[in-house]
């Protein structure tokens, strides 16, 4: 099979239960938004955004590693190499976490809920533990069960969330003396959002403790090398994350003293939201392209294949760019709560943060194929410092449009600093013409539809819509041999 063809087909297995899954979670949203103020939605913004630099540290690049390793050695041993390095520090970060809750929740500004620090603990090291069982089904080319996992833990989240907010609140308030006031507490609040997602957790690794057979092989060696590859990877991650999430961390402590913080930190935490279709697809991307990268590197084509690929990506980002920008008064209304759409003119900007971070991710996959992974924890720190240099520059007088640019530059950056090293130590001839092109073009319609935007809803959706397939008409006069191979013949016409 054509090995485009192929990751095409396994992506949109991925693509199952990262879009339903995803979808599913992100209609909890406008749950949050009609139950919760502002500044408490806020509350949820600011921890998930810790959420993003812990699951880094404590995965420490394992799951990368295994894929690098498993493709040389025995897969049980490495799984359980990789498995154990992870249970012994996670096991330490839970002692440590939940001793000093009290300490932590004083330190974050919350001191009268140590308990949001327990069950975030505690989160953390069951989605931890559950890392590499995932990534082994992975590299086994498992994606049905991969994705029915993770839907499952998606729909326990929910029915969670809903049993807690909406079915416990009811039955309390109506029936006092019934065991719904013994398990529900209004001063809970947000913290049942926290709970759901730790029972989800606890489930999903319950199973995965069914699939741990054969005989445990543990070697110091193996590990060592592990982590020589893989830790190169923990500060690379870690400092890419912080152009995720960093705005989202320091945002109340460089804004205007007029400004309420926690509201325009929810503000911004809810509209960057709108650009989950585009992190759906990266993401579901990732899960399909990361093993297939290293298990075809070997391949006598897979440059040209790796080029192919990019161009293909990126054309695709651009096409779901354009489909969020031109339609966003429909998109809208995944926040139902009017206050939270002066936000609205954030989404454009955080779509193009992560359509330049999925580039990044195919420009950079050379430094994890020769095993220079020190090369990504450079140019991440980079990055790094020049998202948090820009956030404190200017968020005092931007606001969070300042973490929107901030958070494209330093993306930006990253592809940049990952094509131009890329091509000393792995030459890969990208098609750049047909890719700037398809750029170029999806932001002149953007811009074309902006500057013509019509007060009459319909005949702006009308004009918008003629923009749309003006774009898709070039793509097709430009890709219709490769579109129509890949689809019926599954030959790329190299």
């Amino acid at each position: 099979m054509n090995p485009i063809k192929k990751l095409a087909g396994e992506t949109a297995i991925y693509g199952l239960s990262t879009i339903v899954g995803r979808f599913l979670n992100y209609l909890l949203v406008p749950l949050y938004v009609s139950f919760f103020k502002p500044s408490e939605y806020g509350v949820v913004t600011e921890f998930y955004a810790y959420v993003t630099f812990l699951n880094i540290i404590l995965t420490y690049g394992m799951e990368t590693g295994y894929f690098k390793f498993a493709q040389q050695q025995k897969n049980r041993e490495v799984f359980y190499t990789a498995f154990s390095s992870l249970f012994v520090t996670t096991f330490l970060f839970a002692f440590f976490g939940l001793l000093f809750r009290q300490d932590i929740a004083t330190a974050l500004n919350y001191p009268s809920h140590p308990e949001y620090i327990g069950w975030f603990v505690l989160i953390l090291s069951f989605d931890t533990l559950s890392a590499i069982p995932f990534a082994d089904l992975r590299i086994r080319n498992k994606p049905l069960l991969f994705s029915s996992l993770k839907v499952l833990n998606v729909l326990i989240n929910i029915l969670l969330n809903l049993f807690f907010l909406i079915v416990c609140p009811y039955f309390a308030t109506r029936y006092p003396d019934s065991f719904f006031r013994w398990i529900y507490n209004p001063a809970t609040g947000v913290g049942y959002i926290f709970i759901s997602n730790l029972i989800a957790s606890v489930i999903t690794f319950s199973i995965f403790l069914f699939s741990f057979k054969g005989p445990f092989q543990f070697s110091y060696s193996l590990l060592k090398k592990m982590l020589v590859y893989s830790l190169p990877l923990l500060v690379a991650g870690l400092a890419g994350n912080i152009n995720d999430s960093i705005d989202r961390v320091i945002m109340k402590y460089f804004l205007p003293a007029h400004l309420d913080e926690m509201h325009e930190l929810g503000i911004y935490g809810a509209n960057t939201k709108l650009a989950v279709i585009m992190i759906l697809f990266i993401q579901m991307y990732r899960f399909a392209a990361e093993p297939f990268f290293f298990t075809y590197e070997k391949e006598k084509d897979s440059r040209q294949v790796f080029a192919d690929l990019t161009k293909y990506f990126v054309l695709f980002v651009s096409l779901i760019f354009l489909v969020i920008t031109l339609y966003i008064d429909f998109f809208k209304y995944f926040i139902p709560n009017p206050a939270y759409w002066e936000g609205l003119k954030v989404v454009p900007l955080a779509l193009l943060a992560n359509m330049t971070l999925g580039i990044y991710f195919n420009l950079s996959m050379w430094y994890k194929l020769t095993s220079r992974t020190y090369f990504g924890s450079r140019i991440t720190l980079i990055a790094a410092a020049l998202t948090v240099v820009l956030n404190i520059l200017l968020i005092g007088t931007m606001g969070y449009m300042a973490c929107a640019w901030a958070r494209f530059a330093g993306y930006l950056s990253m592809a940049l600093l990952a094509y131009f090293i890329g091509q000393k130590y792995y030459p890969i001839r990208y098609d750049w013409r047909a890719i700037f092109s398809y750029l170029a073009l999806a932001l002149a319609v953007f811009a074309v539809a902006s500057f013509t935007r019509m007060e009459n809803g319909v005949l702006n959706v009308a004009k918008n819509t003629l923009l749309l397939a003006g774009f898709l008409t070039f793509v097709w006069i430009k890709e219709k041999v490769f579109i129509k191979k890949i689809i019926f013949h599954g030959s790329t016409g190299h």
